[in-house]
């Protein structure tokens, strides 16, 4: 797969089929834009492109109402990839770009990346002050002849699959069953394993502390079945998010119990596959009393078969990161 970041300045002789959109999460609706995309390409020996933007809109428009992402860029990369994607086209978004009449980036799209078709959601909106929409795009490719292909809403047990649903599910109810299936593969948090107070090693249940970024979105308080991979390994573990209110942490922390795991792994990078919502966080009387519940986590979590979650959910879905 080529990466461009041109910022509209890159030409490409061969003719192309466009996806727009934010693409955060690459969900299920998502995914039937893109497939769609590679599939006409394909069939019209074109080349397939992904134009998306290399930082959230709303970042730029009002930072107050940036939302927290499902997705970093790297791992939409991976996926894509793995899609078959011929182009990915990583636009930043600046006031500049954010000028730009919804005619004018029609015709960016024409004239420097010769789209013969375009591919949208929707309720897929563009250009100066969000104006444009797939009303004005059909307009538009009757008068700048291109094919548009718009891709019906996407549901799952009859709730709407978008970006802004799954984050609200996650940081709402952490019903990770319901945010997988609408992601079409687990959803994950990466980042560097840091030195936390070291509790759980006094009970029996040492723990890896992660430090995550506050740009993307941490599901809501509470103790999940989760995939930990380290390196090209992955293990089973239980993961707490909160406070840890038994012995009064004050900050939020993700730290995960990985079971038959023995190695250091201080500063080094882990990424967490949320699976399933086990119970709510829960002050506890004592360290004894956490201790007992947690081994209840454990077992839990011992009763699930890891070949099997990481072949159908991760190696099969192109996730293997």
């Amino acid at each position: 797969m080529q990466i461009i970041e041109d910022g509209n300045k890159y030409n490409i002789n061969s003719n192309t089929y466009i996806a727009l959109g934010s693409f955060d999460g690459l969900h299920a609706g998502h995914m039937q834009l893109i497939e769609k995309t590679i599939k006409l390409s394909r069939e019209n020996n074109a080349k397939s492109m992904v134009y998306t933007f290399k930082n959230h809109p709303r970042g730029v428009i009002n930072k107050d109402m940036t939302p927290k992402l499902l997705m970093d860029n790297d791992t939409k990369i991976k996926v894509l990839d793995e899609l078959g994607v011929d182009i990915l086209n990583f636009i930043t978004f600046d006031k500049n770009f954010m000028k730009v009449s919804p005619d004018g980036f029609v015709l960016n799209l024409i004239n420097n990346y010769n789209a013969k078709g375009i591919i949208v959601g929707f309720n897929y909106r563009f250009g100066y002050k969000n104006l444009g929409d797939v009303t004005l795009l059909n307009e538009l490719s009757r008068k700048y002849n291109f094919h548009l292909y718009v891709i019906e809403p996407v549901k799952y047990n009859n709730e709407l699959v978008s970006s802004s649903n799954i984050r609200r599910i996650i940081s709402e109810s952490g019903e990770m069953n319901k945010v997988n299936r609408m992601l079409t593969r687990p959803f994950s948090i990466s980042g560097n394993v840091v030195e936390g107070r070291q509790i759980g090693r006094t009970i029996g249940f040492p723990t890896v502390n992660l430090d995550y970024s506050k740009n993307f979105i941490i599901p809501r308080g509470g103790v999940y079945f989760t995939i930990v991979q380290y390196k090209n390994d992955f293990y089973k573990g239980v993961t707490n998010i909160g406070y840890n209110p038994t012995v009064k942490n004050n900050k939020l922390s993700l730290e995960t119990h990985i079971l038959n795991f023995h190695k250091s792994v201080y500063n080094e990078e882990i990424r967490i596959y949320f699976i399933d919502r086990i119970r709510d966080e829960k002050k506890f009387n004592s360290l004894d009393e956490l201790k007992i519940r947690i081994n209840e986590d454990k077992k839990y979590v011992e009763k699930q078969n890891l070949e099997l979650i990481v072949k159908n959910n991760l190696q099969q879905k192109g996730y293997l990161l």
